[in-house]
């Protein structure tokens, strides 16, 4: 039955529209997230001064990922071999840590390879027929990337994170209910695998597109 709600959701979603006309490219969704610190708000309704710490740090570490991201030679093998164009529509929010650390992936291979995809960002709080016709065990976790062929049809998702990290969180959540010692180690995770676990991952995932 479950299933069967999954799938009416998804074809009741015009991903195409969503994309054209509520998605904001990469820049804009930069520019939108450093507007909203200036007035000491932040993405979606929290504003509270937590919400907005964890903004702030997500800049810095959307500015650290940008500077530092290089795509690895498995992936770029497979983006050279893609013929056809397609579109990322990720799903996300400037206070998500997860996203601050794997956008910018999404980005780079924006940005390398314009030919074959158009990055367009929507957020998830004000898309929640989206995002929970995607939601990961039962819960709207982002970012999550939709892969669209040139009409807009669905073709794959990916999110909100790495197995291997997605393994590690819910043993992590298992020892403490410590919310702040969860990040801290998921962010340090992050820091020592450098967007490897995420390349690897999308390297499967785009390695079927034609």
């Amino acid at each position: 039955m479950e299933a069967v709600t999954i799938l009416l959701q998804l074809n009741m979603i015009n991903y195409s529209n969503i994309f054209v006309n509520d998605g904001i490219s990469y820049e804009a969704y930069r520019l939108l997230v450093n507007e909203l610190l200036s007035e000491h708000k932040t993405t979606g309704t929290d504003h509270s001064d937590a919400m907005v710490h964890y903004s702030k740090m997500n800049v810095q570490r959307m500015n650290r990922v940008d500077k530092t991201v290089q795509l690895n030679e498995l992936l770029l093998g497979v983006l050279s071999g893609i013929k056809r164009s397609y579109r990322f529509l990720v799903i996300s929010e400037g206070w998500c840590g997860d996203a601050a650390q794997i956008v910018p992936v999404f980005n780079k291979i924006a940005a390398d390879f314009p030919e074959q995809f158009e990055l367009k960002l929507v957020l998830r709080d004000q898309n929640l027929p989206l995002i929970d016709a995607h939601l990961t065990n039962g819960g709207r976790a982002i970012p999550v990337l939709l892969v669209l062929d040139a009409e807009g049809n669905l073709m794959y998702q990916w999110g909100p994170r790495p197995q291997v990290l997605q393994h590690l969180l819910a043993e992590w959540k298992k020892e403490s209910t410590d919310m702040m010692e969860i990040a801290e180690k998921v962010h340090g995770w992050y820091a020592k695998d450098r967007t490897q676990s995420t390349q690897e991952e999308l390297t499967q995932l785009l390695g079927q597109l034609g």
